[in-house]
Order: structure tokens, then sequence, then C-alpha cells
């Protein structure tokens, strides 16, 4: 019997090369299942706006509160393309002196089977003063101010908010608002009180005051409308967000509630207090508070899901790398089979956390999946060492997916820096594999 020295065939000379790309294919293909998930993120996201709609639609909304306003018609003439000329109102616009704004609100959870968000019942006492003088009539140059037929409105986002019968003291005089504005320039919705100023009484400082409850959802918001606007707010709420184009001038936030307070000048803002039917916008110029629940398990679990792609390779790699170095062949199936564990870890994030919250969520699938896979890697490696080592590794690798989703404004970074460590380990731990050597090494055959 004669040794003959056979070279390894193709299949053997470039098999490292060839699982290579049947892995690099796994983790391609997987990449089906997890745009599923996001798209199941993105229809239960979806679902809870629309029971939150529900919940606002019957409580009320997010409230902006705008005025009080005073608005003057007059009569302009235009002509059209035709040559006929026609008469056409329009209002000057007189916003107040000062207004002062005391609110109180009380925040609450309302929740409809898994789903809950932010609702609120407010008090508030309004009160300022408007300087009307005569001398704006020359801003509609010869057309007439008819102060007779002036409006005081207030803008208000979601009318059904309203909890009782709103009425002001104007200059001394009660009188009750009704609902609608006859002048939509500055707001989409509100109430109104026809105010009759007569030109021979149109020079002169009236003061206001009023009182409002209303209920409102998620957020409440304020307009500067005031050459001087002042505003104090407290709340039941222990996790509000200051947003807005303004911040308090002085906040204070404890687990009991919050208080703050702003003071906005005419100079803050780029409109003035007097102004034509659209001229300005008050646009952009809101402020007030979001009442924030502390997670939106929806958002953060969208994230880990675009996290997913890079964990599965990341695990593949780590395992093909152990299969090279200690000659444990691992067959595709079982790369599927982790592969697939690794996918179910999402499903079972969402559907718990809707449950018991994120970072529960979080844990309890990391904790399930890494001991599903280590367990299925010591029967499929027969080794303790190893399987010590891949359990070590899927665990830093969800904690490290963990810490990312939680450091939103260094996710970038942290996330760049753990990858740059994760490659270098690779490049360290596989710097003396002989690539050209595995499975090619000459064999002998009687």
């Amino acid at each position: 019997m004669e040794n003959q020295k056979h070279s390894p065939g193709f299949m053997e000379r470039y098999s490292a090369l060839i699982k290579m790309t049947v892995i690099g294919i796994l983790v391609l293909l997987f990449m089906i299942p997890t745009s599923m998930i996001e798209g199941l993120i993105r229809e239960r996201g979806n679902r809870q706006d629309e029971v939150m709609r529900e919940i606002s639609n019957s409580w009320g909304g997010q409230q902006s509160i705008t005025g009080p306003v005073l608005s003057v018609p007059y009569y302009t003439s235009v002509r059209d393309n035709d040559g006929t000329v026609r008469s056409v109102k329009e209002y000057l616009h007189l916003l107040p002196e000062q207004i002062n704004v005391s609110g109180n609100i009380r925040a609450e959870k309302r929740k409809r089977k898994i789903y809950q968000m932010a609702v609120y019942k407010g008090n508030f006492d309004i009160s300022g003063n408007f300087k009307v003088d005569k001398s704006v009539e020359s801003m509609v140059g010869k057309s007439t101010l008819n102060w007779n037929e002036t409006s005081l409105w207030i803008g208000l986002t979601d009318l059904k908010g309203i909890k009782e019968h709103l009425s002001i003291n104007w200059g001394g005089r009660d009188m009750a608002f009704q609902p609608g504005l006859t002048c939509k320039d500055l707001a989409g919705s509100g109430v109104s009180v026809p105010v009759n100023l007569t030109s021979d009484s149109a020079s002169r400082m009236i003061s206001f005051s009023m009182k409002m409850k209303l209920n409102g959802s998620e957020s409440l918001y304020f307009y500067p409308v005031g050459e001087e606007t002042n505003v104090k707010l407290k709340g039941v709420w222990s996790d509000p967000s200051f947003t807005g184009a303004f911040l308090p001038d002085n906040r204070l936030v404890k687990d009991s509630g919050f208080s703050a307070d702003w003071k906005i000048l005419h100079h803050n803002r780029n409109f003035p207090q007097v102004f034509k039917s659209g001229e300005q916008s008050l646009v952009d110029y809101d402020f007030g508070v979001n009442l924030v629940l502390p997670v939106d398990h929806y958002q953060k679990s969208t994230r880990s899901v675009k996290y997913a792609v890079m964990f599965i390779a990341l695990t593949f790699l780590v395992f093909f790398f152990t299969e090279v170095i200690n000659k444990k062949p691992i067959h595709p199936i079982q790369y599927i089979l982790i592969g697939l564990a690794l996918v179910v870890f999402y499903t079972l994030l969402i559907s718990l956390a809707e449950q018991v919250g994120f970072n529960w969520a979080y844990m309890i699938g990391s904790v399930s999946i890494v001991s599903l896979v280590t367990y299925y890697t010591h029967a499929v490696l027969q080794s303790g060492r190893l399987t010590a080592i891949m359990g070590s590794v899927l665990a830093v690798l969800y904690g490290f997916i963990f810490t990312i989703i939680q450091l939103e404004d260094y996710a970038l970074l942290f996330g760049s820096i753990g990858l740059f460590v994760f490659i270098a380990a690779m490049m360290v731990f596989s710097r003396k594999i002989d690539w050209y050597g595995i499975n090619g090494n000459e064999r002998s055959e009687s």
C-alpha cells in the first residue's frame, strides 16, 4: 500500500470563505423577520396613538391658550381681476398691555386596555389690561374702525375641555363668552364676546379678569400676547418637560409636583402690539409644559430593533471564530436556530414592554435568550469553557445595546467606541489564524 499526497480540493481549501459567505447570507435573510418586527412595533405604536386620540376626544386634547385679544373690524375696498370693486371686512388686532396667568393643573394617568396617557384638570386665573388708543386708526388709512363691533376673544385649542361657563370682568362689567371666533387670523378655535368700544371712549386703559376651568391632555401651552406676559404654573406631575420658544425663568421639580414661572416682554418676540389681519403670526412663539410619561417603550423598542442586524452579525462572527480556532464545526442549521432565538428576543421585548415596561422587559427577554443560546451552545460545542465564553459575550452584547438605547444623546459616540473595541478584540483574537491553512493541509490516502 502506498501513501499518496493529494492537494485539497476547492471546497476544502476555501471552506472558511464559503462558511463566511453562508453566514453573511443568513444575516441578510434575518433582516426580513427583523423588518417585520419593526412593522409590528409601528402598528402597536399607531394603535396607542389611536387610543390616545380617543381619550383626548372625550376628555380634552392638547391645549394652547391665546389671549385675550381685541379685534376691531374695518372695511377696505378690493378690485378683482375683472375690475369689480368690492368691500372686504378685515380686522385690526390689539394685544393687551399686560397679561397675568396663574394656573394650577392636577395631572393623572388615564389607561385604556394596555395603553395610557397623561391628562389634567386645570384652574386658571387670568387678568391684565388693554390700552385702547384711537390713534391706531391711522394704521387702516382711509378706512374707518368700527369700534362698536369690536370682539374680545380667547383662543383655545379644544373647546371640549371647558368645564364651566366662561365669563370675563371687562372694565367692571361681567360678560359671558360665546363659542366661536369672528376672526381666525391668530387662532383656529376659541370663545369670544362682543365689546362696544365707541370712538369717544377709545383712548383709555381697560382692565379685565376671569377664571377658567379647563381639561386637557399631554401638554399645555400659552402665547405671549401681552406687552408683558407673566405666567405662573403649578402642577401635580413628577416628570414635566418645559418646552417651546421660552423656558421658565424659575422652575422647581419634585416627586410631588412642579412649579414654574415665565416673564416675557414684547421685545422677546417679533410682532407688535397692534397689527392688521394677515400681517403677523403667533406660530413658533408658544411655550409651556409637556406632561411626559416616564417611558415610551415603543420608541425604545424601535431603536433596539435597528441594532438587530448588527447584533446577529456580531454573534455569528463570534461563533465562527470559535468554530475556526477550536475546530468545533457548527452546521448552518445551527446558525439558523441561534439566529431565530436572537430574533425572538425582539418579539418578547415588545410584548413584555407593554405589560411591565421597557427596562424589565429587556432584562427578562435578554436573560431568557442568553440562557437559551448558552444551553444550546453547550450542547453543540460540548465545552464548558467555550460555553462560558459565548454566554459572557452575549451578555456583554445585550448590555452594550441596552446602554446605547438609554444614552440617547451619546448613542452614536458610545456605539462607535463599542464597535471599535469589539472589532479590535476580534482582530487580536484571530491574529494567529492561518486562513490559507484552514482545512488545507495535505492528507494521505492509501
